[in-house]
């Protein structure tokens, strides 16, 4: 695996068939995450667009005892949206969408997109 790129909330490295995106920090506001991802690969981590089937794994790693009133839906629906043009040409790309919330050591989303 390559090295992660990124100084500031959002890196993302290249793995085997894609790519990885950690973002640190939740908020209840999915709206957030799609420009501030979207302007880190515009700016940061530039990569290009893959035509084919991906499958898409997003995980949200929080602290403490209660889970953030984060809709899952909402958040990938976003994160999607920021990776298109980027990643993937269109998220209709998508072939198999997994998200999971759990307990985590801080409060993180991950996200990585492979292509089948």
């Amino acid at each position: 695996m390559n090295e992660w790129s990124g100084r500031g909330k959002v890196r993302a490295r290249e793995i085997e068939g894609g790519v990885e995106i950690a973002i640190d920090g939740i908020t209840t506001q999915a709206r957030y995450y799609k420009p501030l991802v979207y302007e880190f690969f515009r700016k940061e981590f530039q990569v290009r667009p893959r035509w084919g089937d991906f499958e898409v794994e997003l995980v949200m790693e929080y602290l403490g005892q209660d889970a953030p009133t984060l809709d899952l839906d909402n958040l990938a629906k976003a994160l999607l949206d920021a990776l298109k043009g980027h990643v993937f040409f269109d998220d209709s790309q998508i072939a198999r969408l997994l998200c999971e919330r759990k307990v985590g050591e801080r409060d993180r989303i991950t996200v990585q997109a492979v292509k089948r």
